[in-house]
């Protein structure tokens, strides 16, 4: 498993550090290859058909979109592609809920799988890219369930 698996592309330098990087990390963690790149939507049009391209060319699997103020960025790109686009609004002028809507509310035909705003969602969207990736490689498979049982010993029997 050279290639990357899984492409992140964030519509702002600004939504790494505090947002992106955990899915990264998260990322990291399970041993997946990914690619991170800052392609806006709107600013960068040519590069995002460019990397979309390549990331079929090479097969990527999933790509991880996140944007905030019109976050166009996952819709637009679920529009061009048929690999799997999963949305990560992040915060902006509404705290970020003007984002949420944004990625949310797609026309029917182009799904965007959207998660929560800024930092969980960002952690969610790995997680989500895993468990997509799990149905084909054992390995992640494995790590998964590991992670999932682990996760859950973390939670406390009592509150007290």
């Amino acid at each position: 498993m050279s290639k990357s698996l899984v492409g992140i592309i964030m519509g702002s330098k600004s939504d790494w550090n505090g947002v992106m990087e955990h899915c990264s990390d998260t990322l990291k963690k399970f041993k997946i290859k990914h690619d991170v790149r800052v392609i806006s939507a709107h600013r960068t049009p040519k590069r995002l058909h460019k990397f979309l391209k390549e990331a079929e060319k090479n097969k990527m699997e999933v790509i991880i979109a996140a944007a905030g103020m019109s976050a166009h960025l996952a819709g637009v790109t679920a529009s061009l592609t048929t690999l799997p686009v999963l949305g990560v609004p992040t915060e902006s002028k509404l705290k970020g809920l003007d984002s949420l809507l944004s990625t949310v509310q797609m026309p029917s035909g182009i799904p965007v799988g959207t998660l929560a705003i800024g930092k969980a969602g960002a952690i969610n969207a790995a997680l989500l890219a895993v468990s997509i990736l799990s149905t084909r490689y054992e390995k992640i498979h494995k790590r998964l369930l590991i992670y999932r049982k682990n996760f859950e010993k973390k939670v406390p029997k009592k509150p007290f």
